[in-house]
Order: C-alpha cells, then sequence, then structure tokens
C-alpha cells in the first residue's frame, strides 16, 4: 500500500471519528515562537506555570515523539443541542456539560491507532489532547483546519465549538501543506472584543488571562480578586462569551456525540439547587466532568463569588 492509498484511508477513517482531520509534517513552530514568548513574558499566562516548562516541546512537536513522521490533527465537534438557559443565574461552559473531553477523544484517537495498525500498516502513536504541551490551535491551523480568531480560538466556517486533537505516528503520510491554511475571515468584526465584560481581549489574539473569566473560574486558585466583584454575572465555569458573539457560530450545529450532552438533573437547576450543591451531589453531578478540576470547593467559591462576594467555608 503506498502513502497516497494509506492516507486516505486514515482520512476517512477520521471523518468516521471526528468531524475533520488534516495531517501535517512534524516542525519547529518558528511563527508561533515570538507570540509565545512575548505572551509568557507580559506575564498574560497568570498563574499558569505550566505554560513556561517544555516551551521546547511546544515549539517543537517532535520533542513529544522523537519516533514522530506525521501528526494527525482532528475536530471533534461539542456544541450540545440542549442548553442552560441564558437567564439561569449560573452558567458553565459548553465543553463542560458532559464527560471530560480527555477521555472521549482519546478513546477515538486510540480507536484510530488501532485501525492503522490493523487495516493499513504496523504503527507506534501517542495520542493528545490538550493534556501535552502542545501548541494545538497553531497545529490545526497548519493543518488547514481553521483560522485563528481574534479570541485567540481556532474558528472554521462551522464555528468553534471543537475540541482539537493529535496522534503522532512513526509512519509518513501526505501532508497538507501551508498553502493549506485558511485566511483568516474575521475581517473587521470586533464582537468578540467589544463583549468581554472584563475587557481580557486586550488587542486581536492577543488574551490577558489575568482578566479572563475562564482561567478566573477554572484555573486561577480561589479567591477571584475583588476588582472583578460586579463584572461578570453568571459564569461560575469557563466562559462562552467571546464564542456565543462570533456570527461564525450561528453557523455551528449540535454534536452527534452522546457523551457532550447535558445531564437531564444539570438543565433543571435552578439557582437554589447550585447555592445548596452538596458534596456528594456535586460527586454525582459531575462524574467524569470537567467541572472536577476546580473541585467541589473551587465551584462554591466561585457560585458564592457571583451571589455575595462571601467566601465559601469548607
Amino acid at each position: 500500500m503506498n502513502i497516497a492509498e494509506k492516507t486516505r484511508l486514515i482520512k476517512v477513517k477520521c471523518k468516521e471519528l471526528f468531524d475533520d482531520c488534516g495531517i501535517i509534517k512534524p516542525q519547529i513552530l518558528k511563527e508561533e515562537a515570538q507570540r509565545f514568548n512575548k505572551w509568557l513574558s507580559m506575564g498574560y499566562h497568570d498563574q499558569m506555570k505550566y505554560m513556561e516548562r517544555n516551551k521546547d516541546k511546544r515549539l517543537n512537536p517532535a520533542l513529544l515523539f522523537e519516533e514522530v513522521k506525521s501528526i494527525i490533527v482532528v475536530l471533534l465537534n461539542y456544541y450540545p443541542e440542549k442548553q442552560l438557559s441564558k437567564n439561569s443565574k449560573y452558567l458553565i461552559s459548553k465543553y463542560a456539560y458532559g464527560t471530560d473531553y480527555h477521555f472521549v477523544i482519546k478513546k477515538r484517537l486510540r480507536q484510530l491507532l488501532e485501525y492503522i495498525n490493523t487495516e493499513i500498516t504496523e504503527v507506534k502513536g501517542r495520542a493528545f489532547t490538550d493534556s501535552a504541551p502542545i501548541l494545538e490551535r497553531a497545529l490545526a491551523k497548519q493543518a488547514g483546519l481553521g483560522w485563528i480568531g481574534k479570541n485567540s480560538l481556532l474558528l472554521t466556517k462551522k464555528g468553534s465549538y471543537f475540541f482539537i486533537g493529535e496522534l503522532f505516528v512513526n509512519i509518513e503520510l501526505e501532508y497538507e501543506h501551508r498553502k493549506s491554511e485558511i485566511t483568516s475571515l474575521c475581517g473587521t468584526c470586533t464582537r468578540c472584543i467589544e463583549a468581554c465584560p472584563t475587557k481580557a481581549i486586550i488587542k486581536p489574539y492577543v488574551i490577558d488571562a489575568r482578566k479572563c473569566i475562564s482561567n478566573l473560574t477554572i484555573e486561577r486558585k480561589p479567591p477571584i480578586p475583588n476588582q472583578f466583584r460586579g463584572k461578570y454575572k453568571q459564569w461560575i465555569f469557563g466562559c462562552d462569551i467571546c464564542q456565543d458573539v462570533c456570527p461564525w457560530n450561528s453557523r455551528q450545529k449540535p454534536t452527534k456525540i452522546s457523551e457532550f450532552e447535558p445531564k437531564p438533573d444539570l438543565l433543571t437547576m435552578k439557582a437554589e439547587d447550585w447555592e445548596n450543591l452538596t458534596k456528594q451531589q456535586f460527586n454525582y453531578l459531575f462524574k467524569n466532568s470537567p467541572l472536577k478540576r476546580r473541585k467541589y470547593s473551587g465551584i462554591m467559591h466561585n457560585i458564592m463569588f457571583l451571589k455575595n462576594g462571601k467566601k465559601f467555608a469548607n
């Protein structure tokens, strides 16, 4: 089987497991290096000190798997059909409605690896999704899967509610070319910048995580700084504001992945249910959920911050 046929079969299988894919040759991300290093030097990564580590690997993906010859980049839609009402007192980001995407995407990437081994050729590989020092959006852009929006997220003609995953393999395949990269289609639109209530998008393509609601409610250790009191109303885990206002997301279709759909109990939760949530209820409702990253105490801290500014007592 020649390289072209191997590539074709892999892409067919990818389309069964994911929404889109592209294959690239591992190479140093020279264009991203300067921007990334400047972002770090400005302190825009806030308490995410892990961003400072393994910079060489972030900028040179080949260092993550020394045998790698091809990187298969995939997208998986997570936009849920059923959503929390925008009038709800407390909101969580749509990506956290269902099962943690790490489990879902890695399982599918392992299925892809098994398929290659059994149906195409013997191969070694490593699967990643936001679980290693990788500049995933840069790889997806290089693979021709979309462009980087002014909110720094990957945008496609179908929207931005996609998870990104990678399968590093030790076989040569046909690669997408740099010319396959999609030119930015944001035009003069600045809706994401204007909509951010904390002004975290300080200029197109640059996010100051110290002001970002997603960082404040997920990554940053409690308590949330008082300067943000009253700056945002409903978000207790993540934030979708800059995505919700993006015109390209008016085209986003609901995901076909059942694991990303919310549990019925989540959709019916009222303000008092959130405020009186017990640790036992939290563990049941958010089993295998991204909310586990913030832990029960962290979520309750976020709720109390929005409600009355009081610190949650563990």
